[in-house]
């Protein structure tokens, strides 16, 4: 992807297995083609783009337990 993403106007939410210590990441909505992905801890920070279908593979193997606890 060579596009630029605005994301100054970004509603960004925390994963729902936030636990408040921060380690934690936020996505934001709105972006038909890519899940921008960011540190909560650093909100100025950059973002990683994911392609949208590929997120919701990440999401739906997370969710599903294809991926064991380390």
């Amino acid at each position: 992807m060579n596009r630029r993403v605005e994301l100054t106007d970004a509603s960004w939410r925390k994963s729902t297995y936030s636990n408040g210590q921060g380690g934690c990441v936020e996505v934001a909505d709105g972006y038909p083609d890519v899940t921008p992905v960011r540190d909560s801890k650093d909100p100025l920070g950059p973002a990683l783009f994911f392609p949208a279908e590929v997120w919701q593979a990440f999401v739906t193997a997370t969710a599903t337990g294809e991926f064991s606890a380390a």
